[in-house]
């Protein structure tokens, strides 16, 4: 299967590719002899309404009309959660099966972050309802060194027979290794295993990244222990964080009992055009590397550009091999979730918070409910010692209850809870419109109502241009002035945005006047009265300010929502007092330590 197009541009671009970008592509990619290709689903759901202002059912349709009626259109589901990050209910999972069948796709990709196969029996079983063929998954990973207790052969097996025993209808197995760290060796006994596992003629999918740097090796095992397919990718997003180039892996098996079914030659051509059609889009250079620090710390490849972009945004990209390390402890404490979508997020927001916050000091939510069982069953118990925190500082109990079972029961989710909002807001009732705001809540809210913000990442190609011309370009309206100062010799990047001023990297909060011959008049008025700053405990955006001037605010009470690495961060008062003034607007950039409000 040809991943360019999907598990490509999550690893590679964030998943923010606008569809009429890379339809020649496409096209090119169909006429070179590829006829399996992922289309949609994943990150590649979300990020359509939250950043590319798209709809991400067009792209579907667009995408069967370019790849033709007989090509294999295939997307990524997550169980329960299905293409969202956090679980649905059971209309929503009903609908999510019917749609993508609406819309073109033939086979859903279906699996579950802990290896819990309740969260696979009753939404695999609507996607084969809906005329889909089901994919169901087993996730893989390798558990950094020292930890032992799942992941390995004998942990993947049981999971296999969990779902047999489960008799959940499926059309094709598939092992998927979204951080690239299982070990070639284990991935041949896996699935060598599963072989006799299954009837004769069960059809195995072995899905891996190029992260670690085994992709290829590990590649061959599995179709050395009885896969019947693999999974590979397209320059310019292929190697790195996202799957093997098809080029690669046919140089690789040449002189084997295996070639690929592909012409070769137009293969070359169609990357050729790809690369032309993503020349504008900014690259970060950890998608197209190999990090040897994965094993320890495993990320999957399109969590790991998603989130250093996130860091950029926010500034804060030095603290990324931080995080990174902080990965490992989160992931030996937390269970031993396989390391991909929706997991993997949990993973490295909790890393964010302990590097941030100090070690344990603030529980991620995610990371928080995940550890206390409301995503399902973690493959060993989680650490005891964050289990009690989690509870304490979220205020929820462990539970063991079914996340299908509590969210039918939960009033705010479901396709009812989006028809209310839906009308609410006098949006026109259509499938899609409920789906929308069921998975991606108030962002698809915003995108129906033409608010959706824009976050494709291109280059600037007349700035760059000055830029190396040695010529200041003025920046255009509402966009930072970016500059490369040289001190000594040496090169600093410097961007003004208001009143944030990026100094490689690090943001910082300054204020700017004209500068005036008489230094009496630079001097602050004085006030009157104590007043307390309200500051930003973060970097992030501001989602949502819950005061205004004249509210009078308890300490502790959250007066703002920051949004940072997907999660919702409430800004609470320090004290009591009357709000004498906010000082930012929501959707705005906010530095770490920036001031909010004033308190009087």
């Amino acid at each position: 299967m040809c991943t360019a197009f999907r598990d490509g541009f999550q690893s590679a671009y964030g998943a923010r590719v606008q569809t009429k970008d890379f339809l020649p592509a496409l096209e090119a990619a169909r006429d070179a002899g590829i006829d399996y290709f992922e289309a949609g689903g994943g990150a590649r759901f979300q990020s359509l309404y939250f950043y590319c202002q798209e709809d991400a059912f067009d792209m579907m349709d667009a995408f069967r009309q370019t790849a033709g009626p007989d090509a294999n259109l295939q997307t990524l589901a997550r169980g329960v959660n299905v293409v969202g990050l956090e679980s649905q209910s059971s209309d929503v999972i009903k609908m999510h099966a019917e749609l993508f069948h609406k819309h073109g796709i033939t086979t859903i990709r279906n699996f579950d972050a802990l290896n819990d196969v309740n969260n696979l029996i009753y939404s695999g079983q609507c996607i084969a309802d809906a005329g889909l063929l089901h994919q169901v998954v087993v996730t893989m990973m390798e558990l950094p060194p020292g930890c032992e207790g799942a992941h390995d052969a004998d942990f993947y097996a049981d999971t296999l027979q969990q779902i047999l025993d489960a008799d959940i209808p499926y059309d094709a197995v598939c092992f998927k290794d979204a951080s690239g760290t299982a070990v070639p060796s284990k991935v041949y006994e896996t699935i060598k295993r599963a072989r006799k596992m299954l009837p004769a003629d069960a059809y195995i999918h072995f899905h891996t990244h190029e992260t670690a740097g085994v992709s290829v090796l590990a590649n061959k095992a599995a179709l050395d222990a009885g896969a019947n397919a693999i999974d590979l990718s397209l320059a310019p997003c292929s190697g790195g964080t996202c799957q093997p180039d098809v080029l690669v892996m046919w140089h690789a098996l040449r002189g084997s009992e295996y070639e690929l079914d592909v012409d070769i030659d137009k293969v070359r051509e169609a990357e050729e055009i790809f690369k032309e059609c993503m020349a504008d889009y900014f690259l970060p250079p950890e998608a197209v590397a190999v990090e040897p620090l994965i094993p320890w710390s495993p990320m999957p490849g399109g969590a790991l550009t998603a989130n250093t972009q996130m860091l950029r945004d926010n500034g804060i990209m030095e603290k990324y091999p931080d995080m990174i390390r902080a990965m490992s402890e989160v992931v030996r404490l937390g269970g031993y979730g396989t390391s991909v979508t929706p997991v993997s997020q949990f993973y490295f927001q909790q890393a964010f918070n302990n590097v941030m916050f100090g070690p344990w000091e603030k529980i991620a939510e995610p990371y928080g409910q995940m550890v206390l069982g409301y995503f399902g069953k973690t493959p060993v118990p989680p650490d005891p010692k964050i289990v009690e925190l989690a509870s304490k500082q979220l205020e929820l109990e462990p539970t063991t209850d079914p996340p299908l079972e509590r969210n039918d029961a939960d009033p705010n989710k479901g396709l009812e809870a989006a028809r209310k909002k839906l009308k609410e807001n006098n949006l026109p009732e259509t499938d899609e419109n409920l789906f929308i705001v069921a998975t991606c809540k108030d962002k698809g809210l915003a995108f129906l109502q033409g608010k959706a913000e824009f976050g494709v990442r291109k280059v600037d190609k007349p700035a760059e241009a000055a830029s190396a011309a040695g010529v200041a370009t003025p920046p255009a309206p509402g966009q930072p002035a970016e500059y490369t100062v040289t001190v000594d010799g040496k090169d600093y990047f410097l961007a003004f945005n208001g009143n944030n001023v990026v100094v490689d990297g690090n943001v910082f909060q300054v204020s700017l006047a004209p500068r005036s011959g008489d230094s009496s008049e630079t001097a602050a008025p004085a006030t009157s009265g104590a007043t307390t700053s309200v500051k930003a405990q973060m970097p992030g955006v501001l989602l949502k300010a819950k005061v205004n001037p004249g509210d009078r605010v308890s300490s502790g009470q959250a007066l703002f929502i920051l949004e940072a690495m997907k999660m919702e961060v409430p800004v609470a008062s320090p004290c009591d007092g009357v709000v004498k003034e906010v000082m930012v607007q929501p959707g705005q950039q906010v530095a770490n330590g920036q001031e909010l409000a004033i308190l009087g």
